[in-house]
């Protein structure tokens, strides 16, 4: 995972998404567990709940991560970094590896800079819940103002837990989250409607915004500056030079990693961490079919320099999103990342 600089990461300048919606909203996390540091139940009072692994070992897989992730990111190792990460957040972050020469020096060199996670709040659900995973908000070393924060979850996969999903986002941004008075977080089942959608039915229903201009999605999901400018990138997808002989258009495709993460709010509404992906597909118009071929840009010839009449890129993605009891479903912050160019 990269650190958080300004609103546009690396992997945001790439893929020229904006991101982000300001709400008053705030962050709480469950408070601490044992002090044991070990992956077992927190050993709680027989009338207590346990937790399903202890703040202390919580503690030490993020550190763990921490200094692997920094490790990897120096020398853009992906079977380092494979160790300690996978699902939707892998599937970015070894692409960035693969795309880091095509960025600018500025980029590059705060890419490789060690960071650390800072004033980090656990969120740990019961050992009884059922799930696998507990996710942790931090801040970056070199944001000591704090505004911009990770969450981030952690999930095991086989005997090992990585980091399988992450963003960072505005402080704002994060509702608040509900615990019980044993301060552990409640997982929700991702497939139960929440209001008018399910967690599990958000990302077939925004990737509308790329494929139609949202003739459906704005139907089903509030107006927001991210809505906003996924619409535009669809508004603008035939613009300049290359409209003129090419066509240019998104389509939904399945994440590379469909897992959805879900945690209930104060407000009694929910929290989900949701893969996102699509497709985006430039042909060459009939007219110039059999004469002229595209060049591929900087960034897809990383995957195919070859020229072609046909580019399809793949982009892989996560979103934040907030699913009320009442109203449509928020996007509070989302990223995409170049994945493939063929």
């Amino acid at each position: 995972m990269s650190r958080s600089t300004t609103k546009y990461s690396p992997r945001h300048y790439l893929v020229a998404i904006a991101l982000g919606i300001i709400s008053a909203l705030t962050l709480t996390a469950c408070g601490p567990g044992s002090t044991a540091a070990t992956d077992a139940p927190a050993p709680q009072s027989s009338s207590a709940p346990q937790g399903l692994l202890t703040e202390a070992a919580a503690k030490k897989i993020v550190d763990t991560y921490q200094s692997v992730n920094n490790r990897a990111n120096a020398v853009r190792d992906a079977t380092l970094l494979g160790t300690v990460e996978a699902g939707q957040v892998y599937e970015q972050n070894s692409a960035d590896y693969k795309l880091f020469t095509t960025w600018p020096a500025k980029e590059q060199k705060i890419y490789t800079k060690p960071f650390t996670y800072e004033d980090r709040e656990y969120l740990i659900p019961p050992a009884s819940s059922g799930v696998t995973w507990f996710a942790v908000t931090s801040r970056s070393s070199d944001n000591p103002k704090g505004d911009r924060r990770s969450l981030a979850v952690f999930d095991k996969v086989g005997n090992t837990y990585k980091m399988v999903m992450a963003l960072w986002t505005d402080t704002k941004s994060i509702p608040k989250i509900d615990t019980d008075r044993h301060g552990l977080v409640s997982p929700v089942d991702p497939a139960k409607k929440v209001g008018t959608l399910a967690p599990n039915e958000i990302s077939a229903v925004y990737e509308d915004f790329f494929e139609t201009g949202g003739k459906t999605a704005s139907q089903k999901l509030a107006s927001t500056p991210t809505t906003k400018e996924s619409v535009r990138i669809y508004e603008d997808r035939n613009d300049g030079d290359s409209g003129t002989w090419s066509t240019t258009r998104y389509f939904a495709a399945d994440p590379a990693h469909p897992k959805v993460y879900t945690l209930r709010l104060e407000n009694g509404g929910v929290l989900a961490l949701v893969p996102m992906a699509h497709a985006e597909e430039q042909i060459l118009k009939p007219a110039y079919m059999g004469n002229f071929l595209i060049n591929p840009s900087q960034s897809e010839a990383v995957f195919d320099s070859t020229r072609r009449t046909v580019i399809t890129n793949e982009f892989q993605g996560q979103a934040i999103v907030e699913l009320p009891r009442t109203g449509k479903p928020i996007a509070h912050d989302l990223e995409y990342q170049l994945v493939d160019s063929r």
